[in-house]
């Protein structure tokens, strides 16, 4: 597939060119090349890479600690991950022993941090091998 300049990208993720450049400002995506006029190119595959940053972000993670996790690689995204799963365990197992409006509570929490799971190992899935 043909790379895309920021505009295609922009357009095919569903976001705004400065949230492009935001993005690759902050190390969340970077250009597979440049233009011979220094234009930047990016591969179809960060579209993807930007709608799981948003997933990310929308589950209460900052722009700065995904950067942070992306720059570390997988070892600990997948350490973190490892972490999350436990403390949902704990969560759940609060939950269960939890009355009335802790009970809710905790419920609530389990839910979130089963959806922060699921959006770190689809993170995890997607990140380039190398």
């Amino acid at each position: 597939m043909a790379l895309m300049r920021i505009g295609e990208l922009a357009t095919a993720a569903g976001v705004s060119n400065r949230t492009v450049d935001f993005y690759t400002n902050l190390g969340l995506i970077s250009p597979a090349s440049r233009t011979s006029g220094g234009f930047r190119l990016y591969d179809p595959a960060a579209a993807e890479q930007i709608a799981t940053i948003q997933r990310l972000e929308a589950s209460g993670m900052g722009l700065e600690e995904i950067a942070t996790q992306l720059r570390a690689g997988g070892a600990d995204l997948a350490a973190a991950l490892a972490r999350l799963d436990a403390d949902l365990a704990a969560l759940r197992q609060l939950a269960e022993s939890a009355a009335g409006s802790a009970h809710g509570l905790a419920t609530t929490l389990a839910v979130r941090a089963n959806q922060l799971i699921t959006v770190a190992t689809e993170l995890l899935t997607a990140m380039p091998e190398g």
